[in-house]
């Protein structure tokens, strides 16, 4: 490899807002992230969901039971 063309190297510290602190190697020192591992709906299994202005229900009342709504395709009787 050519010399001084590389970043260094480093020891990094990556903290999340929920307060897990995780250690690993970047270019950058330390590094601040809004969510991770420990916090995400994903990992943990908690769905979190925001519902404005009941977005959420009027798409269930729209979409909810369109799987009901339908029937098996009629075949033409020859």
């Amino acid at each position: 490899m050519k010399d001084n063309i590389h970043p260094n190297y480093v020891d990094t510290t990556i903290s999340c807002t929920c307060g897990a602190v995780y250690l690993t190697r970047s270019t950058v020192k330390e590094l601040s992230v809004g969510i991770c591992a420990s916090c995400h709906p994903f990992f943990t299994g908690e769905q979190k969901l925001i519902d404005t202005a009941g977005r959420v229900d009027k798409f269930t009342k729209r979409f909810g039971a369109a799987t009901a709504r339908r029937s098996a395709p009629k075949l033409a009787t020859a």
